[in-house]
């Protein structure tokens, strides 16, 4: 049964409300506004029916007040008169309905199941946002290093402008987090935000991805596809590793920025989006376009306001109040009930370099989660290696390069030998992507992928794995 508030001093909402909904929710009528105030603060109610007449046209300012206080609580005006001016103050104000006396049952029903799915929605909406990898206020993000401060106040400035941003820093260090933050208190929080990894799709595939495609455009094109950039209009896109795209998308993502237009792909109309773009690389951008990999109209245009996240290691105040968030939120999605980490634990996680940032952080928690028996982390259920080759030429390398040995200086004593252990590590430091996977580890794509073979490890989002589900 709903608990349902009647503020009416006139006495006429009452009956109609019991009459059309007395099987399914209870009431509590309330004829005062001292007594309704004290209500609203002392019980929960799943819905309120605000009579307008009975307090002498502070109607709108009550319901703002409430909206303020409790935005998700559904409340429903009545009126006596039908004042145009009125019905639309009141729903600008949030007012879930307006209803004008006399009431029929079957239009206090409809009103009434209309407010509550979308009080439902809302919730269900919250929920999800809290299992998101973002955060919807700057005060929410752990912050306690110098940098990371100042960082902070300069997004929380970006984000009320409508330029373009350019995050950089290296992997795992929270650019695609931080995107969302900014999106969500930006003038455009209400439109759409669209993620998309540059680095995660087939060149060939990444430009239908982006602006869509037309029916017959190319084999397999079997229908109409509207691309990112359509779907994103009016709010903002965010292109992680944007290093990565071509010369050739290049030019048109350009042409997205200075004219706002594109077309799809075999199309010729026009279509014009209007998107906030922030981009985040690990890149450095400015030897690409030395290179020649990155044009450097496109790099001056996406970098009208530059930020550059620092590792975690440059932000050791961040590191323990960064681990207590996670492990908190892993035990939540686990349902398990760990209260810390021991002092051996924490010691161990204040000493280690963390090459993968925090997103090597999340991983190393959530994998001492599955393992823990106890309420407390202990250190022998943080699994890190201890060095990993950046390059195959490096003079104290722990792998031999020619046969993708890796050698037991790896690891430390505790995990001497465990070569699976350190190629999971770096698969996930690198997003499951075997080719980056092997540039870090220092041994080539081959030797890597001989050694995935032996060792049995699979990965749902490898097209061979794909094939076999």
């Amino acid at each position: 049964m709903y608990k349902i508030l009647i503020f009416d001093r006139t006495g006429k909402t009452r009956p109609t409300l019991t009459s059309a909904l007395e099987d399914r929710a209870n009431f509590t009528s309330i004829a005062t506004e001292t007594e309704f105030q004290e209500e609203i603060k002392s019980k929960q109610f799943d819905l309120i029916f605000l009579d307008n007449d009975s307090i002498n046209g502070r109607a709108v300012k009550i319901l703002e007040n409430m909206r303020s206080k409790d935005p998700y609580l559904p409340i429903i005006m009545t009126s006596e008169t039908e004042k145009a001016e009125m019905i639309v103050q009141a729903m600008n104000s949030g007012a879930s309905d307006y209803l004008v006396h006399p009431i029929s049952p079957t239009r206090v029903n409809i009103s009434f199941d209309k407010a509550i799915e979308i009080r439902d929605q809302r919730f269900e909406i919250a929920y999800h946002r809290r299992k998101q990898d973002v955060v919807y206020d700057f005060k929410d993000v752990v912050a306690f290093s110098p940098k990371m401060k100042a960082i902070l106040v300069s997004l929380e400035r970006f984000a009320k402008t409508d330029s373009t941003i350019l995050i950089t820093g290296d992997t795992g260090t929270g650019k695609s987090f931080l995107s969302g933050t900014v999106h969500f208190n930006s003038p455009r929080r209400k439109k759409p935000f669209v993620k998309i990894n540059c680095a995660n799709i087939p060149e060939d595939l990444l430009e239908s991805e982006l602006f869509g495609h037309e029916k017959g455009a190319f084999t397999g094109a079997d229908k109409q596809r509207i691309g990112r950039f359509e779907q994103a209009s009016g709010g903002t896109i965010f292109l992680d590793e944007i290093g990565e795209m071509n010369l050739s998308l290049q030019t048109k993502l350009l042409r997205v920025l200075e004219e706002k237009s594109f077309e799809r792909v075999g199309g010729n109309k026009t279509i014009y989006s209007d998107v906030r773009i922030i981009a985040a690389t690990n890149k450095d951008l400015v030897q690409q376009v030395a290179d020649g990999l990155f044009r450097e109209d496109l790099y001056y245009r996406i970098n009208v306001l530059p930020v550059t996240l620092p590792s975690l290691k440059e932000r050791q105040d961040c590191l323990l109040p960064l681990a207590e968030l996670l492990l908190n939120k892993c035990c939540t999605s686990m349902h398990r009930e760990i209260v810390g980490f021991t002092e051996n634990s924490t010691k161990k996680i204040q000493e280690y370099d963390w090459p993968g940032n925090i997103r090597q952080l999340a991983n190393t928690i959530e994998r001492a989660v599955i393992l823990e028996d106890g309420k407390y982390i202990h250190a022998e259920n943080l699994a890190l290696p201890v060095t990993v080759a950046r390059s195959k030429g490096s003079a104290n390398s722990n792998v031999d390069a020619d046969n993708g040995e890796l050698q037991e200086g790896a690891l430390d004593g505790s995990l001497a030998g465990q070569e699976k252990e350190l190629i999971l590590r770096v698969l996930e430091e690198c997003l499951w992507v075997q080719k980056n996977a092997a540039l870090k580890l220092g041994v080539s794509p081959r030797a890597l992928n001989y050694k995935i073979n032996k060792l049995g490890i699979t990965h749902p989002h490898w097209r061979r794995n794909k094939r076999s589900v």
